[in-house]
């Protein structure tokens, strides 16, 4: 197994270590499945879902604590999501940082999101039942997955989690296809990345991105887990033109506090769960060429 090692040379802090200057709240609210597409609320119409009620009073909270960001539902259990949305935007980046979230605790950190409307590019940190970690989701950019693995809970003999393990697909509530690992250009294998997680303490999650339509890299605590060409992606109703011409080619960086749903319910953000995050550095890659 082949770690990495990184120079900071050239970073910059996006965190003072005290207050959330620099960041916003925002509301995790719905728009269109991907650009030009339904609207998701209207799916869920279709399909029976109920809709969220007025989520958009409902932003999550957001502290500092100890050095370090909190995010949470609004009140323990009371189902609502939110971000925690960069005032500035970015084109080509390299991001680190440090992650600590709760099991289960669904969060993110979403790269050129809009400031305003979900969409976005997402790198997951699902730490939860069949959860991805530092794979890829496309927030109302069709919903594309690449996802190299998806883990689980290890328990000792009376039922306390004590770590991850590996997700079977036999059994999975959300499997990681083939389909979803050939998206990607490079996908670590699962039994590296368990030797690298630290759990119940901070990991350092780094995040490449770079060009108009980017190709992202993840890494944990140094191991390369996933790289991602958005601009060759092939997955069902992702349109790479219309990606670049709804995103642009800079955006957001988002920190994320996930909704239950009918599908998860608490096993997506347990009652309490709180997401944490601190040492959030980036240092400019250049420009990309502007976007027409």
């Amino acid at each position: 197994m082949k770690l990495e090692s990184f120079d900071d040379e050239g970073f910059l802090s996006l965190f003072d270590g005290s207050s959330l200057a620099g960041w916003h709240p925002a509301p995790r609210v719905y728009g269109t499945v991907h650009p030009g597409g339904p609207h998701l609320l209207d799916i869920f119409d279709e399909r029976g879902i109920a809709r969220p009620v007025e989520p958009e009073k409902h932003p999550a909270v957001w502290r500092v604590e100890d050095g370090y960001i909190v995010g949470e539902q609004e009140e323990p259990g009371c189902g609502y999501g939110g971000y925690l949305v960069s005032d500035e935007t970015f084109a080509d980046f390299e991001l680190a940082l440090e992650a600590r979230p709760d099991w289960p605790a669904d969060t993110g950190i979403m790269l050129r999101r809009k400031r305003d409307s979900w969409h976005g590019f997402q790198v997951l940190l699902d730490h939860r039942e069949s959860g991805g970690i530092a794979g890829f989701f496309g927030n109302g950019l069709a919903s594309f997955s690449a996802v190299p693995f998806a883990v689980v809970s290890k328990k000792d003999a009376d039922g306390t989690i004590i770590g991850l393990a590996p997700d079977d697909p036999a059994t999975s509530v959300e499997p990681v296809t083939q389909e979803k690992r050939d998206r990607l250009s490079h996908a670590a294998d699962v039994n590296e990345f368990l030797e690298v997680w630290r759990w119940d303490d901070w990991n350092e999650i780094r995040i490449r991105c770079v060009g108009a339509l980017p190709v992202i890299t993840t890494w944990v605590n140094g191991l390369k887990i996933a790289e991602l060409n958005t601009a060759t992606l092939d997955s069902p109703d992702y349109d790479p033109s219309a990606v670049l011409e709804c995103l642009g080619n800079r955006g957001h960086i988002a920190f994320d506090v996930h909704d239950n749903d009918a599908t998860f319910g608490e096993a997506r953000w347990g009652t309490g769960a709180q997401c944490r995050w601190r040492n959030i550095r980036i240092k400019d890659l250049g420009e990309t060429p502007a976007s027409t």
